[in-house]
């Protein structure tokens, strides 16, 4: 068993999750699994949540301040960035419109759903969120009741839930201008923005003006601050690594809650959550696919006309099926590289500077993947997020792909970031557990393809570009992975 990769036996943990919320459901135990097992679950999303935001915040402080002297922030740095940015904005917006115009979460039934909102209401309401057109549960004698043993809290418990989101709307009524989320991207108070996850985009934003001004002091002075943020950094990947470790029996328990709380007795109910997660798998992967066969070969046959479509995926292949069974634009990175140079003839000055960047900053697979989540989670729970929050999950997204360490799962914990900023709850994220290696591997080649068309466009912009069209994917793939 020990010889046994983390994927497989996070795998199997999952399996084994499924399982055992199948048989409590049957036999009558989810109130043991909820009271016995779940709470491990809590303790993997907490432990999460704790590494999330400093991992943001020290890996984006690292990759703005790593980029070098400040002239490479001038044309062609200019350039990678905004490219970069544009094709993940453009992937978050295929997303969304993919998920609101097929509505994958709304494809359960009806029952689940009004369950699913009830918990919602509940939970949001513990944590302090205002919830807008709420479910009466306590006119209606059925969502009493079902309110009462999904929360078993008292009645006047339940009162209080119901009229809470009324009081929280009178006193937290203001005047607000259209400028107003511009000016919350800015913290007045950044030390108070790290205790609050819902106010990531600042803590972006902190991260991004602190390591743009490390650039423009001299090296001397920087250099210490780098060195103690590369090392803090590191500190913090290590401790995904551990969690990761644990992650096989954490999401056992996580995905065992979970499950028992939506499903309750019910094993109807584990039916419809995976009737609802097949339709958002499809979703995801018609986003993606159409990113790699259809984005991005446009975007190329736009600005790079000399790469065939053919000839660029012929030459992006090996790389390609390495990021699909790795899952890791990092372990990928030094095949992606050789493939770019080799194959597709961009001068090595272009590919060292671009791809780095890319497995960086560049997470178009992880991006898409994250909105469509995000909406088909709040789908599942009868919420219909605003245009305002739906920019929201754009801009956090598109900010957190940022701070994406470029290793397995990591777009998972950036989830919780996206989720947090809308008001939703976090540990919905084992809901999307059973699905989420498979998509993983579809996004990772996604990434690896997006930074491939970037450093083309920009080699080719620069006149470095000599398209070679002898791909070799045996003697490139020869590589240990």
């Amino acid at each position: 068993m020990k010889k046994l990769a983390l994927h497989w036996k996070i795998i199997i943990g999952m399996v084994l999750g499924v399982i055992w919320a199948l048989v409590s459901s049957s036999m009558g135990w989810s109130q043991f699994t909820i009271d016995w097992i779940d709470p491990f679950g809590t303790i993997f999303i907490n432990l999460l949540k704790l590494i999330a935001v400093p991992l943001v915040l020290f890996s984006i402080i690292s990759g703005v301040a790593n980029i070098g002297d400040p002239a490479s922030l001038g044309r062609m740095g200019g350039k990678t960035l905004g490219i970069y940015l544009l094709t993940t904005i453009m992937a978050i917006a295929l997303g969304l419109l993919l998920v609101n115009s097929f509505k994958p979460g709304k494809l359960i039934d009806e029952q689940s759903r009004i369950d699913n909102r009830i918990s919602y209401e509940i939970w949001a309401d513990s944590q302090g969120y205002e919830v807008k057109d709420g479910i009466n549960y306590l006119k209606n004698p059925d969502f009493f009741e079902r309110a009462q043993e999904i929360s078993k809290l008292s009645n006047n418990d339940l009162q209080e839930a119901s009229v809470a989101d009324k009081m929280k709307t009178v006193k937290s009524r203001r005047e607000t201008t259209p400028l107003q989320p511009l000016v919350d991207i800015v913290p007045s108070n950044f030390f108070y923005s790290l205790s609050n996850n819902g106010l990531m985009l600042q803590i972006i934003f902190f991260a991004v003006f602190f390591g743009v001004c490390l650039l423009f002091i001299s090296k001397a002075k920087s250099k210490p601050v780098l060195n103690l943020v590369d090392g803090v950094n590191e500190v913090f990947l290590k401790m995904v690594d551990i969690v990761m470790q644990a992650a096989p029996f954490f999401v056992f328990a996580l995905l065992a809650g979970v499950v028992s709380k939506m499903a309750g007795n019910d094993v109807g109910k584990v039916i419809e959550i995976f009737k609802g997660l097949g339709w958002y798998s499809l979703v995801v992967l018609v986003g993606l696919l159409l990113m790699i066969f259809v984005i991005y070969p446009l975007i190329l046959k736009t600005f790079v006309k000399k790469i065939p479509y053919t000839g660029f995926f012929k030459s992006m292949s090996p790389a390609q099926t390495l990021a699909f069974s790795t899952s890791s634009s990092a372990a990928t990175l030094p095949v992606t590289m050789e493939c770019v140079e080799q194959n597709l003839g961009v001068n090595k000055k272009i590919s060292s500077f671009v791809l780095p960047i890319g497995a960086t900053v560049n997470m178009d697979g992880t991006s898409l993947y994250q909105a469509v989540a995000v909406i088909f989670l709040a789908q599942m729970h009868m919420i219909d997020l605003t245009v305002g929050q739906q920019i929201t999950v754009v801009l956090t997204a598109t900010l957190a792909s940022i701070g994406s360490a470029a290793v397995p799962s990591a777009g998972l914990v950036m989830l919780i970031i996206v989720l947090d900023s809308v008001g939703l709850n976090p540990a919905w994220i084992a809901i999307i557990f059973p699905v989420d290696r498979i998509l993983d591997m579809f996004r990772t080649v996604v990434n690896v393809t997006g930074d491939a068309t970037v450093c083309s466009i920009i080699a080719d912009g620069e006149n470095m570009l000599d398209y070679k069209e002898k791909a070799s994917p045996t003697e490139t793939f020869d590589l240990d992975s």
